[in-house]
């Protein structure tokens, strides 16, 4: 059978950098960082105090009172950047078929705020049982794509994927192929993560992964940068809207830019460490540009992984050496983690959103906070440091990677008719 050509007709994003894809866009290019000190609970006893908090963000200007206090952080976030990515798409529940809408969402954790709240709640007492009743439902991490779908009516294939900081990159490659096979004619797809607690970010603190600039928050997130010391914890929702080509033409839609190939490879190394010559990501790019039909010569721009953590940078830049050859040094690379901290599950669409708006306007966000050259990082490669730059961005990949060693990556082109 002939596969579908798939297009992005629709985008919303919740993000530490604004809670539109404007402003979102807007601070990305302008080089802010979206860290600070946490508000969300005292972290003075905790060895990392700052994360990329999403701010000024009140569900109840989106939804009822009522409904907000019966779904987590997460899932919030999920609900009102799906309002803004349906609107952009300009679909609504008059003008589409139901059945033909699908939602493939994704989480890297879920509901970890409401899930420490009912326990520690519990721990408090005497030992009976007293648990709300929604504490499953809200803390469960399918649950922000059954609640996108009650909310639009969307009756077509729906589920969750779950690959730590890849998750939003498999849901979005997963919806791509439902599409091209011709199982929905729309879906909704992305993912949501909101952690920043005492559960999430000690958990990290213990492994050691974080950054403990406390001193800096707002420059504490350096990818390639001699001197990072870890990754920043963010929070995040980003939807979009995929969509066959040919019912998006039919409807008259606006189209962002094609969604070309994704690809999907494990790493089969360690539970939390990359392998150190990026063995899996280089496969990775090589499945997505396989999947697209393309060279490597025909991408532009790599939004990387770049979490800021000494091992993980390093082993991406191998990968990339190793898939782009000589064609590295024609490519603009940079690392938005460095302004939005890691969104761990939606790390992928937000980033890809990212990916996409740099095809629509030819414009590269830096990657800020660079100080000192890594003498173990090639310095003739582009990193689009401190500075956003122009130039004409034909096609753009996006990786991720996961704890577990999970890896996904997608590529978006200009749409050509």
């Amino acid at each position: 059978m002939q596969l579908k050509r798939v297009v992005v007709t629709g985008l919303g994003a919740i993000t530490p950098l604004g809670n539109t894809v404007a402003d979102y866009w807007e601070n990305l290019v302008k080089g802010i960082s979206g860290a600070a000190p946490i508000t969300q609970f005292d972290a003075f006893k905790f060895r990392t105090q700052f994360a990329c908090e999403v701010k000024n963000f009140d569900p109840v200007q989106f939804m009822d009172r009522k409904e907000a206090r019966k779904i987590d952080r997460f899932t919030q976030f999920a609900l009102v950047a799906s309002d803004q990515a349906m609107a952009d798409a300009g679909l609504n529940k008059e003008n589409i078929n139901p059945d033909k809408v699908g939602v493939v969402f994704a989480s890297g954790i879920g509901g970890l705020i409401t899930f420490q709240q009912e326990v520690m709640e519990f721990a408090k007492g005497d030992g009976t049982p007293r648990f709300n009743p929604f504490f499953i439902p809200k803390m469960i991490l399918d649950i922000a794509a059954g609640q996108i779908s009650m909310r639009h009516n969307l009756r077509g294939p729906n589920f969750a994927v779950v690959s730590a900081c890849a998750s939003s990159t498999n849901a979005m490659i997963e919806a791509y192929n439902l599409l091209r096979l011709g199982k929905a004619d729309i879906i909704v797809s992305g993912g949501s993560e909101a952690v920043i607690s005492e559960a999430g970010v000690g958990g990290f603190n213990a492994m050691k992964a974080m950054s403990e600039r406390n001193d800096d928050p707002t420059t504490a997130s350096r990818p390639y940068d001699k001197d990072r010391d870890g990754f920043v914890m963010g929070e995040a929702s980003g939807v979009i809207i995929l969509e066959t080509l040919d019912h998006a033409l039919a409807r008259g839609a606006k189209i962002y830019c094609e969604l070309a190939g994704g690809g999907a490879t494990a790493d089969a190394y360690h539970i939390t460490a990359p392998h150190p010559d990026g063995l899996g990501a280089q496969n990775v790019m090589k499945a997505a540009l396989e999947d697209a039909g393309m060279q490597p010569e025909e991408i532009d721009y790599i939004n990387t992984h770049g979490t800021s953590t000494p091992l993980g940078d390093i082993a991406e830049v191998k990968a990339i050496l190793n898939v782009f050859g000589r064609h590295a040094y024609d490519l603009n690379i940079s690392a938005t983690k460095s302004m939005t901290g890691h969104c761990l599950g939606a790390a992928g669409v937000i980033e890809a959103i990212a990916c996409i708006k740099t095809v629509v306007h030819d414009i590269v966000p830096p990657t800020i906070n660079h100080f000192t050259d890594d003498p173990d990082l090639d310095a003739k490669l582009n990193f689009t440091f401190n500075k956003a730059q122009t130039r004409t961005i034909n096609a753009a990949l996006s990786n991720t990677f996961g704890f577990g060693g999970h890896n996904a990556c997608v590529i978006v082109k200009k749409y050509v008719a």
